[in-house]
């Protein structure tokens, strides 16, 4: 019979990428006593929920567990994503939520209408809260990359070191005493690259 089972507590902790601490999340985890193996951490993006904790952690759960998560943003931050797998893990695999950071939800409380509206309603609007912030994060970090690059900052990959000589090696080969092979060798650089560079120098092939 559904929902005879023991009850179980898991905690989910997310942060964007693997330089972002995570510790204010697993000290609340700990804090309420939450087994190790029951804890599932991912260091991924929120923009959607294929992540492999994640993925781990519902496959896991049951009808009568318990989750924590700290805040809804922890959760994820698209704002259609989050209505969907609440709906999945409160309404198909019959698991309660509580979101620490905002105790209105709390799937353990107010399972009359009028608790699950404003829970529903306090969802939506995180939910919305949480896109808008993913977004416009998105737009910061899109203006911050067009200022840099209209200042002449470099965004990408650091270039590849030029050998001293590079330029009196193109010479040489602009006027027919190296291979393109043979300068590719000497410099160290592929072939795109190099043309690249001799463009940069202005070094043509002398015909």
């Amino acid at each position: 019979m559904k929902g005879m089972g023991v009850m179980k507590k898991y905690g989910y902790v997310r942060v964007s990428s693997a330089d972002q601490n995570e510790d204010r999340q697993l000290i609340a985890m700990r804090e309420l006593e939450i087994p190790q193996a029951q804890l599932y951490v991912d260091k991924q993006s929120g923009k959607d929920f294929e992540r492999v904790a994640y993925e781990q952690l519902v496959k896991k759960v049951k009808q009568g567990d318990l989750l924590y998560v700290l805040s809804i943003d922890r959760l994820g931050r698209n704002y259609e994503e989050i209505q969907n797998q609440w709906r999945i893990l409160t309404k198909e695999k019959g698991v309660d939520i509580v979101v620490l950071d905002m105790p209105l939800l709390d799937t353990r409380k107010g399972k009359d209408l009028m608790g699950t509206f404003i829970a529903d309603l306090v969802l939506q609007i995180l939910s919305f809260v949480a896109q808008s912030e993913r977004d416009n994060i998105k737009k910061r970090q899109a203006q911050g990359i067009a200022a840099a690059r209209a200042r002449g900052v470099h965004m990408g990959r650091p270039g590849k070191r030029l050998p001293e000589k590079f330029e009196e090696l193109a010479k040489q080969w602009a006027h027919g005493k190296l291979t393109t092979t043979e300068l590719m060798r000497r410099t160290e650089l592929k072939e795109t690259t190099l043309y690249r560079r001799l463009r940069e120098f202005s070094i043509v092939k002398k015909k």
